[in-house]
């Protein structure tokens, strides 16, 4: 059980990559931890790890957040636990290859689900409590695609990530004066599984690995950033100058750049 003084924080996504760096970031704070994710046994190795290594507590619930009821039900199992939850991390999320025509609706709507509609609804069920108890810490991992141009496949990706990084900005004013923080995270590549599941690994092989940053980071520059208050965190002084170079120089010079370097890691 948790101690009364003793906050707890809920990630969702927590069962690979940049999920499990947060759960660790957490706990290693000396929060209590939800950790949700559809792979119950991935989770139990990662409470049990996380629990006898920082002496917290750590409640697996699996859940699919790409079904519409799952955000209702997870947030109904841990009322009914007396489970209060002082920060949520938004991680989970998956990419879908292709050109926009060549996939289905149902995978795009199912992609807009988790990637968009999942994000907010867990924010809004979740940050009234914050609210009443005047503590809460939000994070949306979206993404330095957000920042960007967009790229030719994957053709909501960089969409949904733009939508995270204005709601969590927009969301922070609104909660500024109730010690209330929200952080959009917005890594570059991130060394995870998403590209093994999303079977574009052999193609993210061939990027330099100087491109590359680690989960872990991310987490801990997530973390700061939302403790701190800053509404908007670019990991990596590589991409904290890509975005300054692609706000600043002409966008068509950016929008020609992005399409040749998107044909290395976009399938076409």
């Amino acid at each position: 059980m948790s101690q009364p003084s003793r906050r707890t924080a809920l990630v969702t996504g927590a069962s690979a990559g940049i999920g499990v760096s947060f759960a660790r970031v957490f706990a290693a704070h000396d929060f209590d931890l939800v950790l949700t994710a559809r792979r119950e046994d991935r989770l139990r190795d990662l409470a049990g790890e996380i629990s006898a290594r920082h002496g917290v507590a750590a409640r697996v619930v699996v859940a699919d957040l790409s079904d519409p009821g799952a955000p209702a039900r997870l947030e109904q199992e841990l009322a009914e636990a007396g489970v209060a939850v002082d920060a949520l991390v938004n991680n989970a999320g998956f990419g879908l290859p292709g050109k926009y025509v060549e996939t289905t609706w149902e995978q795009q709507a199912q992609f807009i689900q988790l990637m968009v509609t999942a994000y907010a609804e867990l924010v809004h069920r979740f940050l009234p409590g914050m609210v009443a108890r005047r503590y809460g810490r939000i994070v949306n991992v979206a993404s330095v695609a957000g920042l960007v141009p967009g790229t030719p496949g994957h053709t909501l990706y960089a969409a949904s990530k733009s939508f995270l990084i204005k709601f969590s900005q927009s969301l922070a004013l609104e909660t500024r004066s109730k010690n209330v923080h929200v952080t959009a995270v917005c890594p570059g590549f991130t060394l995870t599984e998403f590209h093994d599941v999303n079977q574009t690994r052999e193609m993210m092989d061939r990027m330099p690995k100087w491109v590359w940053l680690d989960a872990d980071r991310v987490a801990r520059e997530g973390f700061d950033g939302v403790m701190t208050g800053k509404p908007v965190v670019v990991n990596g002084a590589l991409y904290r100058s890509l975005v300054f170079l692609a706000r600043h120089l002409p966008q068509g010079l950016v929008f020609r750049a992005t399409l040749k370097q998107s044909r290395r890691y976009r399938k076409p």
